[in-house]
This record gives structure tokens, sequence and C-alpha cells, in this order.
């Protein structure tokens, strides 16, 4: 039971990193398109299509 005093305090600072970074990629603009990299995967482009 006294290793419960090291996990519970390791698990809570694990947690609110956690937290902290998902705060920072929301801030970050990070979820702001997401439909965009779904839809650019369907375009042919030029590109790719020259090199067949």
């Amino acid at each position: 039971m006294s290793i419960l005093i090291y996990l519970i305090p390791i698990a809570l600072f694990l947690g609110a990193m956690a937290l902290i970074a998902f705060l920072w990629a929301l801030r970050s603009g990070q979820y702001e398109d997401l439909d965009g990299a779904a839809a650019r995967i369907l375009l042919d482009d030029k590109e790719s299509s020259d090199e067949r």
C-alpha cells in the first residue's frame, strides 16, 4: 500500500500534463480543419497522375 504514495501523484501529474497538451493543441489551432485533410486525399493531383 505504500507504493500508492508514489503512484497517485505520478498518475495525477501525467494526467495534468496530458490535459495541458490537449488544451495547448486546441488553442494553437490543431483541430481547426478536420475535414480538409480527409477530403484532400480524395483529390487527384496533376503531379501524381503524370508520374503514372
